[in-house]
């Protein structure tokens, strides 16, 4: 039979170890918290905190859900093999295996694993009976296809959809994004109603074309300086 005293002891030790934990939790909270990029979002547009429905430390994971786990990996790999790209907190992932109807365009906040998920039109020139899916990549100038690999967000510019974010493509796939005037804008035809009406996005001439109300949430999520890959797996 165990005495009063040792159980007292007991108890301290146990009280100990959880203020222990809970200093634990605290540091691993305060290590991912990340600064959001600002600059972009209007004083009219809501505003949306990723940090807010995740768990304070961070998690491990494989794939975040929703993601193909092959897909993030290649993404993964891409960001891990360009120590130079300066923020490492969201990463864009567009799989372009799922319809244009589907939230295809991932933002991934990886000190937590936390997602968010967007339509984005492809190329015409990737999809030419509109079947609403991919068909095929291409780099060439004058194509209007989609590109895959990696790419790199860059400065904003008004242009024909007004505020839009340019991007640098890393890979032989996609080097020539930036004579080609690939970028991420808003589009009439990226609209939900769209998908509605037709069960599928309209196409883009190899931009990232999103609804205005998500191009503005992935542009301040991404920022200038992130990477976003590209790619079909299946």
């Amino acid at each position: 039979m165990k005495s009063v005293g040792s159980k007292a002891l007991n108890r301290r030790q146990m009280l100990r170890l959880g203020a222990a934990g809970a200093g634990g939790l605290l540091l691993s909270g305060a290590a991912s918290s990340q600064a959001l990029p600002t600059l972009l979002i209007p004083s009219s547009t809501p505003r949306i905190d990723p940090l807010a429905p995740v768990p304070a430390a961070p998690v491990t994971f494989t794939a975040p859900g929703g993601i193909d786990p092959t897909l993030f990996s290649k993404a993964k790999a891409a960001l891990d093999s360009r120590n130079w790209i300066q923020h490492r907190d969201f990463i864009g992932v567009a799989d372009f295996s799922e319809s244009s109807a589907d939230p295809r365009f991932h933002v991934v906040h990886l000190p937590s694993g936390f997602v968010e998920s967007y339509r984005v039109a492809h190329g015409a020139g990737s999809d030419p009976a509109h079947t609403g899916f991919l068909d095929h990549f291409s780099n060439a100038p004058g194509s209007e296809a989609t590109s895959n690999g990696a790419y790199m967000t860059a400065e904003t510019y008004h242009g024909k959809y007004g505020l839009s974010m340019k991007v640098r493509g890393l890979d032989w796939s996609n080097n020539n994004a930036e004579s080609r005037a690939i970028v991420i804008h808003n589009a009439w035809y990226a609209e939900p109603e769209m998908v509605e009406i037709h069960g599928k996005l309209g196409r883009s001439q190899g931009c990232f074309a999103f609804s205005r109300k998500d191009h503005w949430t992935v542009m301040n999520r991404l920022g200038e300086g992130r990477l976003i890959y590209a790619d079909k797996v299946a």
